[in-house]
Parts: C-alpha cells; structure tokens; sequence
C-alpha cells in the first residue's frame, strides 16, 4: 500500500531543495527559499490529478477532515453521517467541531448502506461523510443525490483511496469537497499531511485562511496580514510537501503496480467458490491498495485467519475485533471519554451506541478479510503469496 516502499532519489532531491535553502515553513522567507515553494507545487499537482480547481494541503488526514467540515459550515450539534467502518479520525473530526457523529450501517462495499443512510437523515442533519475505506468506495450517485434532495454536503473521506476513480473522476473530487490523508501508510506519503480539494472558490479560501490562524495570505507582508475569521493551525511543512510532490507525481506508477498485484491475487483467490469480494460499484474503480473478500461466517473468517498467520502471510486484517476501525471496539466514543465537558446532546447520543445494535454491519465486517497490498513485491513473491492464500483459507472450508 505505502509509496514509502519506493523511496528513492526524486523524494531525495525535493527535500533537499528544502534542506539547502533552510527555509522548513511554507509561508513568507520569499527571499530566502530560492525559488522552493514545496507546498504551493504539491497543491498544484493535486489540482492537476484530482482534476479540481483547488487543493489546500495540511497537516495531517485527520486536519483534512476538520477543515472540510468546518468550511462546509459544519458545526455545534449539526448531525454528520458516518459508517461504522472507519478509522477513528473520522468522528473525532466531527466532535472537535461540537457536531455530532451519527453511525449507520454499511453494506457489501464496506461503507455507507443507502437505506441506513436515509433513515438516519433528521433536521439536524448538515452532511453525508462516506469513507472510501481500503481502496473502494460508497454507491456515490445515489449519495449525491440524497445530499440534493435533503439540501446536505457530501464530505468524502477519501483518506485511503487516492488514486481510486467514479463516474470518471477521482475520488474525493466527486462531491462537495474531499479529503486526502499521506501518512506514513498511505499510497503517497509525506510522513504526516493531508489535503483538502474542492471545486468549490469559497470552500478553497475559506480553507486556505482556516488552515493558518485565520490568515487572508494578502500581500507580501505575513504580518500584515488580516484575519476575516478564526482559524487553527494546520499547516504542513516544506519538508512534508517535498516528500510529497515527489510522491503524487509517481501516484499512477503506484496505482499500476498495486493493480498488478492485487490482480495476481484476486484471480488465485476466485478459485474458492466459497469466497465472495467487496462490491465495487459499477461507475467505480477502486485504487487496489487493499484486497477485501468475504467467507462464509465469522468462526470461518477467524480460523482462516489463523491459517493464513501460520502459513507466513502478512498484512491481513480481520476488522471485527480491531480496535481504530470498527465500532464494536470504540468503547471511548460509546462513553464519551473525553478531557473536556461535552455537550448533553452530544453524549447522549453516543451513550446511545453502547445499547445500539449494527447486524447489518456485523454480518459484513465479521466475515470480511483485508489484504493490504505492497509495492516493493517481485512477481515472484506475489505468486507465492496466492497460492499459499489459497491453501490456508481451503484449509478451513
């Protein structure tokens, strides 16, 4: 999955660039950087790829999911639906923001089941965030035009599966604003950031100042700068930036090698008629940094994973006792453990999710295996791996 496996001397000569002229902030030194503006040419070539008109880079995915909610006026006790698979990120977004997140089941695409959606839409309902988990994504058209109809902003959390297209266009591009995480285990990596893109000019402006302290960027003079609202700090380094626009401009290499990986195994895999894989919806193509298949039941899936640790396969994730992705474990949203007083509203609600059940949700994630895609794979080891995948999981059948 991770763009760091193919590090090399075009991510070297981009921070060096930073390095030499010292100058590690991506605002003001004009005089000092020597014509290195790391991060202004990462969001042009985000802007170029994702075919958008703006990409606003920050600190990390999680900033990323912040900002989109604050600059499509997400706020106190506005409701934003969510799967409940997801990384925790997701809904730590919506409360730092005094909004509240509102889980509902997925279905076979290991995200937003549509039905749920609808009947979790109330009055206080501001926006629709589905997560393209592993690579794949949400039955997006139908999302889109719920998001119409109920006048709500589709967020896409996009943070796993850059690379990944619907209808055509990149994921992420498709609503009203999306989210891009490149940590250290995303498909392109800047060690920690994000990126937000939009079509949308004022969602790009607003971003652009909420992510700096509420900064205009007018002029020439930081410190003269004026402040047409609050903001935060989120900004990414040049340092970041650097590893990153060497990162984004490999991004289809990348996506053509996972693909081939992803392949070798998908077609070994489709040997077992007892294994089934994620839906992928018909305008969608997913960015192959996961595998995600689905067995009978959740004592094969757990057995089958055992067989698949002894027989030496690695990066495969069984997600229904995973303590960041699914909601059976998130005991600290359930309780509302926070360090800071929170809402009555907010905590009821989430008190409410130690009685809630998901059986659609269970029926998914229990039977579900994850396998994370590498790059640095020979086509050698990939041949191996399927066909010693396909000997553990037959094992257990």
């Amino acid at each position: 999955m991770p763009g760091f496996e193919l590090f090399g001397s075009a991510e070297q000569k981009e921070v060096h660039d930073v390095l030499d002229s010292g100058i590690l902030m991506r605002y003001g030194f004009d005089a000092m950087r020597n014509g290195h503006w790391k991060a202004k040419e990462l969001e042009t070539e985000l802007q170029t790829q994702m075919q958008v008109k703006h990409a606003q880079l920050v600190s990390s995915g999680t900033a990323a999911v912040s900002v989109a909610l604050a600059i499509a006026g997400v706020g106190a006790g506005d409701e934003v639906i969510l799967p409940t698979f997801t990384f925790v990120a997701s809904f730590e977004a919506v409360l730092m923001l005094g909004a509240v997140p509102v889980l509902v089941d997925i279905d076979s695409t290991l995200t937003l089941d549509i039905t749920a959606v609808k009947n979790a839409i109330t009055p206080k309902t501001k926006a629709i965030m589905p997560v393209h988990m592993c690579g794949g994504m949400a039955h997006l058209k139908e999302l889109k035009e719920i998001c119409k109809t109920h006048n709500l902003k589709l967020i896409e959390d996009a943070c796993q599966a850059i690379g990944g297209t619907y209808e055509g266009k990149p994921l992420g591009s498709y609503g009203d604003v999306g989210c891009f995480s490149f940590d250290f285990v995303k498909t392109i990596t800047t060690g920690e950031g994000g990126a937000i893109i939009t079509n949308n000019d004022d969602y790009a402006t607003w971003a652009d100042h909420y992510s700096d302290h509420g900064h205009d960027h007018e002029g020439s003079d930081r410190g003269a700068e004026t402040h047409p609202f609050l903001g935060y700090n989120f900004r990414i380094s040049e340092l970041h930036a650097a590893v990153g626009l060497a990162q984004v401009k490999r991004l289809n290499d990348f996506i053509a090698i996972q693909k081939k990986h992803y392949t070798v195994l998908k077609e070994a895999l489709s040997a077992i008629p007892e294994l089934t894989f994620r839906t992928i919806p018909e305008e969608g193509v997913e960015n192959y940094s996961f595998l995600n298949f689905f067995l009978t039941d959740l004592e094969t899936t757990t057995a089958a994973m055992t067989a698949l640790k002894e027989a030496g396969i690695d990066g495969c994730f069984h997600y229904y006792n995973n303590n960041w992705h699914y909601v059976r474990k998130w005991e600290h949203l359930k309780h509302a453990k926070t360090l800071f007083p929170m809402p009555a509203n907010t905590k009821e609600v989430l008190s409410s999710l130690s009685s809630k059940t998901f059986e659609k949700s269970d029926y998914f994630i229990a039977r579900n295996i994850s396998c994370l895609i590498k790059l640095s794979w020979t086509d050698e080891e990939v041949k191996l791996r399927a066909s010693k995948m396909v000997e553990a999981i037959k094992s257990v059948l």
